[in-house]
């Protein structure tokens, strides 16, 4: 069962001296100059969003990739991130707080990435309807996805969507393994413990 990564790592940075013409920082503009620096690490930036936080502001970069967010991902995303903005001096004079995480499971799927990396999860996702009905809500699990949409397993049987159809899909929380069944759990004659992903 998929583990997530410890979630973020805060960097308290000084302010940077704003080269001439600089305008102050906004999500859309800083996601424009900070997605290039994720990039030419392999990884996704999922969003950007800028909060005051006392006298400081609070920057909250979300990064994701195939395979997931490692502690290593997250330390060379953040020197990347903290250099790219230095560099342009995008916070401008006042303080701020770089804080970079991996997406938690309450992150809505609506991209093609994000329901392929969610494969084998348990999930719910509204689905519209050919004849203008209200969309329908299904509750299965992705078995597939691909550029042109996803396979879900539900009500007995795999459906196919393509992503003009699915709404933002959330992800159930599971308690236990999907590869344990009935009786499968215990490791009988010994002494050991399965790791528990901490």
């Amino acid at each position: 069962m998929r583990t997530d990564p410890p979630r973020a790592r805060q960097a308290a940075r000084p302010a940077a001296a704003r080269p001439a013409g600089a305008r102050p920082a906004d999500a859309q503009r800083l996601a424009g100059l900070l997605e290039p620096a994720l990039t030419a690490l392999g990884l996704d930036l999922e969003a950007v969003k800028i909060t005051a936080a006392g006298r400081r502001r609070l920057l909250r970069v979300t990064i994701d990739a195939d395979g997931g967010i490692s502690l290593d991902d997250i330390e060379k995303a953040s020197r990347a991130l903290s250099a790219a903005l230095d560099q342009a001096g995008a916070m401008g004079e006042a303080p701020y707080t770089l804080e970079v995480s991996s997406p938690g499971t309450d992150r809505p799927l609506t991209e093609p990435r994000h329901w392929r990396r969610a494969a084998g999860r348990l999930v719910t996702v509204a689905v519209s309807q050919p004849d203008g009905a209200p969309p329908a809500r299904v509750h299965g699990r992705i078995a597939a996805a691909d550029a042109a949409g996803v396979t879900i397993d539900a009500d007995g049987g795999a459906r196919r969507f393509s992503y003009g159809d699915l709404g933002p899909g959330r992800i159930e929380i599971e308690f236990g393994r999907l590869d344990e069944g009935p009786g499968d759990g215990a490791d009988e004659g010994t002494d050991e413990e399965e790791p528990d992903g901490y």
